[in-house]
């Protein structure tokens, strides 16, 4: 997990930064250093090639261009007591200066374009027809509280037709829906429901699977030789149908009905071609018998759809599109009080978690595209020391004409820095309060 994430900032870090390097060396502006990562007291590897000296930090935080006369994390002040010089950032016009600030934030967004496009490319897209749910939905305990029962069919989402099964837009939807609205085919009758404001940050800060595909537990094998279920009789094919005296005709029944039976013995009710079966076993300490049930797979034809690449990186742009605006709802819901910024924000230690303990390509880079469009857009916001806090300052001096002084610009980079500290220190700590 580490490693994967330290690759993924090293890439996206070292395409950001060049987004300063690249205007700012265009338009003749001095670049004192180029790191990785941040270098307080020492540096891994340093090197200087003409006036430039790159270099890898010890600190995983980020990374920086030192660019001459400029007021930045590096607080050089004593530079800035000297005269300014025409190759310094403080020398040049203000678009000049807006073009090099706002240059790592459009790398971030054409980085994370490509990489969803190029995914859209290679793998396609894999998807389940909503009309192959011959058995309907399985619905969780939250989405019975919105309304949904185990069985149903959905038609409609938000006036729409549902003709995908996707449960992470399925959710999004009723987040964002205003309200979400599902029309569902229940016992032959055609349902309309409707969320709850209130139900709004519960589905926000929600982790569990709000739907699934609805299927019957069908043994494909047996987990292992320490499996409960080894050695019990059970047999690939074999439906399990009831757990003790309770009926389990699905696979999400099994799993309700047996959560609460840790290491207890137990009788399972099997239907073996037109035999029933009944066999005896104990669960493991965490309630499981060691199953490997047949998957969506084997009840339902999976649709792909495959992009040439002049459609693919269209379609990673207008991704990378809804990535953003997905942010910007997300803020704006949790300004409103409607989720609970606590319960939403992931530092670090949650962002290391996503990648998982083994190396999955489809799924680093997927992370990779989506934790470079959230670095764009966090690092656009008009906050001091944040590249958009340069940004407004430069927008507000081109309008009025009135440049910033030095000791303005060192004050209000201060502020920024503390609290940007302050809110890095926050998230760090709600992760590791979140173990």
């Amino acid at each position: 997990m580490i490693l994967q994430l330290l690759l993924c900032l090293s890439i996206i870090v070292v395409l950001h930064e060049m987004g300063h390097f690249l205007p700012a060396k265009y338009f003749k502006t001095k670049v004192e250093k180029f790191y990785l990562f941040f270098d307080a007291g020492f540096s891994l590897f340093k090197k200087k090639i003409g006036e430039t000296e790159y270099g890898i930090g010890w600190l995983p935080l980020g990374g920086y261009v030192k660019i001459a006369g400029m007021i930045d994390e590096s607080m050089d002040k004593e530079q800035m007591k000297q005269e300014p010089q025409p190759w310094e950032f403080r020398s040049k016009p203000a678009w000049q200066r807006l073009i090099i600030m706002t240059g790592g934030v459009i790398v971030n967004y054409i980085l994370g374009s490509v990489i969803l496009g190029m995914m859209l490319f290679k793998y396609g897209e894999t998807y389940i027809p909503n009309q192959e749910l011959q058995y309907g939905i399985a619905a969780d305990s939250l989405a019975q509280e919105i309304g949904l029962q185990d069985g149903d069919q959905i038609l409609k989402l938000n006036g729409r037709e549902f003709d995908e099964f996707d449960p992470v837009e399925f959710r999004k939807a009723l987040i964002f829906g205003d309200p979400a609205r599902i029309e569902v085919r229940r016992d032959g009758r055609v349902e309309q429901l409707t969320v709850r404001e209130d139900q709004i940050n519960e589905l926000a800060n929600y982790r569990g699977e709000l739907i699934a595909p609805r299927l019957p537990f069908v043994v494909d094998s047996i987990i292992n030789e320490d499996a409960p279920a080894y050695g019990s009789g059970l047999e690939r094919g074999d439906r399990i149908i009831a757990l003790d005296s309770a009926a389990t005709p699905f696979f999400h029944d099994f799993i309700r009905e047996v959560e609460d039976k840790a290491n207890e013995e137990v009788s399972l009710q099997v239907l073996r071609g037109r035999d029933t079966v009944s066999i005896a076993l104990t669960t493991s300490e965490n309630a499981k018998i060691g199953v490997f049930p047949y998957g969506p797979d084997h009840y339902m034809d999976f649709g792909t759809r495959k992009y040439p690449i002049y459609k693919a990186l269209p379609m990673g742009f207008g991704r990378a599109v809804n990535v953003v605006a997905e942010q910007i709802k997300g803020f704006g819901l949790m300004f409103s009080g409607k989720i609970d910024a606590k319960d939403s924000l992931m530092g670090p230690v949650g962002i290391t978690k996503l990648f998982g303990n083994e190396w999955n390509w489809a799924r680093f880079w997927q992370l990779t595209a989506f934790l470079s469009l959230v670095i764009g857009f966090v690092n656009i916001l008009p906050i001091p020391g944040l590249d958009g806090g340069y940004v407004l300052i430069t927008l507000i001096e081109m309008v009025t004409g009135r440049k910033p002084s030095d000791r303005l610009m060192e004050r209000i980079v201060t502020v920024g820095f503390i609290i940007l500290l302050s809110f890095f220190i926050l998230v760090t700590c709600n992760d590791i309060m979140k173990l």
